[in-house]
């Protein structure tokens, strides 16, 4: 008995993944078909002003001089990542049950309508992460450049680590499918 939906099949479908030179993705690298590995660092946001002027001046200083050092090509990217908060939300439910003074139950259900007000936003609550990548073929070079970076954001003040496979993943899904986490390809038509 047919539905009168065809099925799709799925194998001959062109993805634009298939366009990428993407061979793995491994050790915080994402391997490409011509032998180069692009990888780098995840540095931890930081809000600069609400420092005072001179730190705000010292960490922006220290970042110029950061970037004017890398004798390399590299990206900068800052990303966009969906965050859950509803575990949050409950959590704050449970804490506004539990306080006993008006005061306290005033500040945690502000708290709450906060959330509730970005969660009704068409956006949504989004986590940003910034990424300083580059491609290299050579291990030891790699581990020299992202050593570097962690301890020129250091110098600034920053929190930087090698990025992860995970990091590598959701910045590729990112690119391709607008931010929505998915199981398949994205499907390219002409």
């Amino acid at each position: 008995m047919s539905t009168g939906k065809s099925k799709v099949d799925v194998k001959n479908q062109r993805y634009a993944e298939n366009w990428l030179p993407i061979k793995s993705i491994l050790n915080g690298c994402i391997q490409t078909e011509d032998g180069m590995q692009v990888t780098g660092v995840k540095v931890q946001p930081k809000n600069i002003f609400i420092m005072d002027y001179d730190t705000q001046k010292n960490v922006i200083y220290n970042l110029r001089n950061l970037y004017n050092t890398l004798d390399y090509e590299f990206w900068i990217i800052v990303s966009g990542r969906p965050v859950d908060i509803h575990v949050y939300l409950s959590s704050l439910q449970l804490m506004y049950n539990n306080v006993t003074t008006p005061v306290m139950k005033k500040l945690v259900m502000q708290d709450i309508n906060k959330a509730n007000l970005f969660m009704s936003k068409e956006v949504g609550v989004v986590d940003t992460e910034y990424f300083v990548l580059f491609k290299e073929r050579r291990p030891e070079i790699i581990q020299k450049k992202i050593q570097n970076l962690v301890s020129g954001f250091a110098t600034c003040g920053l929190t930087a680590k090698q990025t992860s496979n995970d990091d590598l993943r959701v910045l590729i899904e990112g690119f391709l499918n607008d931010n929505n986490r998915t199981e398949f390809g994205t499907v390219i038509t002409e």
